[in-house]
């Protein structure tokens, strides 16, 4: 029973629910980001080049079977060794955006945190009564 609570005990502090939202909402935020390369940027930039289509940008690397269609999907269930840089290209932009984002909320994060106005010093703890008592007894004998 001991290794329960010891488990429940960890498993609600601030640091692992904290993490554990992280986790969900970064999972979603992924998710909107691949949206925003998937159905914004790369076709933005398919329309400026002129393909709209990135994953179909690919290397065949061996032979083809005839009658394979020349389509990434038809290739890679023909067995064939295919370089998709397209798809790659896709997944690096995916993460320069995210990276970039992440950067900027940890830069703001980091800058209100420093604009917040630091507690002033809490005032020190009254001495103890041995200690007043000590010191009277040591003035008392400077006077002396």
């Amino acid at each position: 029973m001991g290794m329960l609570q010891e488990f429940r005990q960890f498993a609600v502090k601030g640091n692992v629910m904290d993490l554990a939202v992280g986790v969900i909402i970064g999972a979603a935020f992924g998710k909107i980001v691949d949206s925003l390369v998937g159905d914004v940027v790369m076709p933005t930039i398919g329309a400026v080049i002129g393909k709209l289509d990135f994953s179909q940008f690919f290397v065949v690397l061996g032979n083809v079977p005839p009658g394979t269609a020349m389509t990434l999907d038809a290739l890679k269930k023909a067995g064939v060794p295919v370089l998709a840089w397209g798809s790659f290209l896709t997944v690096l932009v995916n993460f320069v955006i995210l990276a970039f984002v992440i950067f900027l909320m940890v830069r703001q994060v980091n800058r209100l945190r420093s604009e917040t106005p630091a507690e002033p010093p809490a005032a020190p703890p009254p001495p103890a009564e041995d200690v007043l008592l000590l010191r009277e007894i040591r003035d008392a004998l400077r006077k002396q």
